[in-house]
């Protein structure tokens, strides 16, 4: 089995999500159709049709890697082992979209063995493209993009929920900080990626889906991505999903883990 190349794995992964992107606009225009999948949220008729076309154009180019999708049936066998493994979430922040706020984002991940390797988060409605490969670097509309060299969380501009940082879980307070907040995972961690934002915590459990891509595109912009303990995310486990996540330019993290080193790990009480 021969891998293809990054840039050829990067120009495929943009290249979907652009046509995805089109398609979810153009359907956009139609009635639209919801359902609900209990605790998971919403879905809709465009998040299955983004699924269809990404499923067509990603295996139909890549047959040999491994596949993982939120609007799909996971099956370990079909991914766990493989050299490379897509990774996506047709629609993220589906309830962004059913509310007409242009946060939702198509997020197509490449993970390599257990760790993320590439990504393109697209969000359609901003025209805004994120892209980045380990190694080769990281793009936002094909202009290259930094983390943050911020060093300081006061001040800092953090991508989450304002509510997260004011609760009474914290030991101490959070110094005063420019939270930004978008309903989108993987627009969140792009953010990041292109120092729109300085980091971004996620807590609790959170699926391979929503998090390879930005992962990849995060550590390809010189950020820093683990758990809220400071390891590395595991990706690709028998159960797709990571404990947390805090993701941060590289000077920055290490003062985010001091905090967030403190919460319980869901892990322990599995």
């Amino acid at each position: 089995m021969t891998l293809q190349s990054a840039a050829s794995d990067l120009e495929l992964l943009e290249t979907a999500a652009r046509d995805a992107g089109a398609l979810a606009r153009a359907l956009l225009t139609k009635p639209l159709e919801v359902h609900s999948k209990g605790e998971a949220g919403p879905v809709t008729n465009i998040d299955l049709a983004v699924d269809a076309l990404l499923t067509e154009k990603l295996r139909g180019a890549r047959p040999d890697y491994g596949w993982l999708s939120e609007e799909a049936p996971d099956d370990p066998t079909r991914r766990m082992g493989k050299p490379r493994t897509f990774m996506l979430d047709p629609i993220d922040g589906t309830a962004a979209l059913v509310g007409k706020v242009p946060q939702w984002t198509i997020s197509v991940g490449l993970v390599e063995g257990d760790q993320a390797f590439a990504g393109a988060i697209y969000n359609p409605m901003t025209d805004e493209m994120f892209t980045g490969a380990i190694g080769h670097g990281a793009w936002l509309n094909g202009r290259v993009m930094r983390a943050s060299a911020v060093d300081k969380i006061e001040g800092a501009r953090m991508v989450g929920q304002r509510s997260r940082f004011s609760d009474r879980r914290w030991d101490k307070p959070w110094p005063k900080m420019d939270v930004i907040e978008r309903q989108s995972i993987a627009y969140r961690m792009a953010l990041v990626a292109a120092g729109q934002g300085d980091a971004t915590i996620l807590f609790g459990w959170k699926h391979d889906w929503d998090i390879a891509a930005g992962a990849a595109i995060i550590a390809a912009a010189g950020g820093v991505v683990s758990d809220p303990w400071g390891y590395a995310l595991e990706l690709n486990q028998l159960a797709p999903h990571a404990p947390g996540v805090v993701a941060a330019g590289a000077n920055l993290h290490p003062l985010l883990i001091e905090r967030t080193s403190v919460l319980p790990d869901p892990r322990d009480e599995a």
